[in-house]
């Protein structure tokens, strides 16, 4: 089974995982090898990570080792006097074979920190995009950060509307984040998966180099009138839009609808010293997406885990019915003592994509190392049989035996762990049924 961090390896942010207890630099992706010139993991091997990471021959004396919980994150901010760059530092703790690893996530600041010195030079817009700034970055998250810079910036350029249009996997434009002045109408339910021809020409200006900044927007009617219909249809008639780009790639833009008072030249001036900022939010917020995920999943079957079971249950309605089905893959210690781990891997994940099979619409959990959950609210009692009855039969099928438990509640007011410790016991009696008949002496 891979490690869980080599989920990152590929990653354009540096990723590294050492040993809590001896300091042993253990794993490098290819980023941080690339920085730091190592060609191979065999050259970290024995290695004490303040001694690759630092330069140092003792371990750092800011080390937060004793501050790390798994399921919880640390996050600071530091200067790397070895690659001369600023990082926004990301730690973890995982566990591997009982052995605790820091795993650290470090997020290349230095060129939003130089467009920042920059943008301080520039004294016609410091004070204002300084007391942006100053508000966004007290924020508790990203996506906070991100919604008071869109308010800050529209209150102060006197806009009518702020914000962020992001790319999609499926080549159309999303719209993330809004602000709205007081009186105008939201847009951004309306905005969602836009057609890539919409925006495909100011993509090219971006390519370009070219600044989108119309004082009315009748001038585009003509020569780009699906865009013209858009806008209008917002009631916009003056508009600045500037690209987010990560890596020399326009991963979105943002901008300001119907600023009043200063020229859009400059309005959208501010706009680019502030676009790195936002960048930078929006890259937070994707890793901590990826790390909430990896806190939530189990790594080998790509089910939920036990972090991911709690928050699920934290949306129940109390009105609704619910059905939980408890399984225990039957023999999986038999199948690792005979025939190895691996061969118990391909067991686990044949029983979990079973469960998918027959629960796929509803909450899948790895609640143990041979047990899985189907949490399934607003389900009637009747599909929860056949449901249940589908996975023994695929079950069955696929060569797994499964020992099942499955109750249901017509509402959520009978206390959860009530109903999930019912079907853990009916999923024993399952087991012990499937012993008797088979002739098992299970103490064998």
């Amino acid at each position: 089974m891979e490690k869980i961090w080599e989920f990152f390896d590929e990653l354009k942010e540096c990723v590294y995982v050492a040993d809590i207890d001896t300091y042993d630099l253990v794993y490098m992706n290819k980023k941080s090898m690339s920085l730091y010139s190592v060609e191979s993991l065999d050259e970290i091997e024995g290695r004490k990570c303040y001694e690759i990471l630092k330069n140092n021959r003792t371990p750092c004396a800011g080390c937060n080792n004793h501050r790390l919980c798994e399921g919880k994150f640390v996050e600071w901010y530091c200067y790397n006097p070895v690659l001369k760059r600023y990082f926004h530092i990301k730690d973890t703790l995982v566990t591997d074979d009982n052995r605790r690893l820091r795993m650290e996530i470090a997020i290349d600041n230095s060129l939003q920190e130089q467009k920042y010195r920059m943008f301080l030079e520039q004294q016609n817009y410091e004070a204002l995009a300084n007391e942006g700034m100053r508000l966004a970055l007290k924020a508790d998250t990203p996506d906070e950060s991100i919604n008071i810079i869109l308010e800050y910036l529209g209150k102060a350029l006197n806009g009518e509307r702020t914000y962020v249009v992001e790319k999609n996997e499926s080549g159309g434009d999303d719209n993330t984040y809004e602000w709205v002045a007081e009186g105008v109408t939201p847009e951004i339910e309306n905005l969602q998966n836009l057609p890539s021809e919409i925006c495909e020409n100011w993509y090219r200006y971006f390519s370009e180099g070219r600044k989108i900044a119309i004082e009315d927007i009748e001038l585009i009617k003509e020569r780009a009138p699906i865009q013209y219909d858009v806008l209008k249809m917002q009631d916009i008639h003056s508009i600045a839009v500037v690209p987010l780009t990560d890596e020399n790639n326009t991963i979105g833009f943002y901008g300001i609808d119907n600023p009043k008072g200063e020229s859009l030249e400059y309005t959208e001036n501010i706009l680019r010293l502030i676009g790195h900022f936002i960048v930078s939010c929006l890259k937070r917020r994707n890793i901590l997406k990826q790390l909430e995920q990896m806190s939530y999943m189990d790594q080998l079957t790509k089910l939920g885990n036990r972090f991911g079971l709690d928050k699920f249950i934290e949306n129940f309605e109390p009105d609704d019915s619910l059905g939980f089905v408890y399984c225990d893959i039957t023999g999986l210690k038999k199948v690792n003592d005979t025939d190895g781990h691996l061969a118990g891997d391909n067991l686990i994940l044949r029983a979990a994509k079973c469960l998918r099979e027959a629960f796929g619409e509803y909450g899948l959990f790895r609640v143990g190392g041979d047990e899985m959950l189907a949490v399934c609210p607003g389900i009637n009692e009747n599909e929860l049989t056949e449901k249940t009855e589908k996975l023994r039969n695929i079950s069955g099928e696929n060569n797994v035996v499964l020992a099942i438990g499955a109750v249901w509640s017509k509402t959520t007011d009978e206390n959860i762990d009530t109903l999930l410790s019912k079907s853990e016991h009916l999923m024993y009696e399952d087991k012990r049924a499937y012993y008797r008949q088979n002739g098992i002496d299970r103490r064998r």
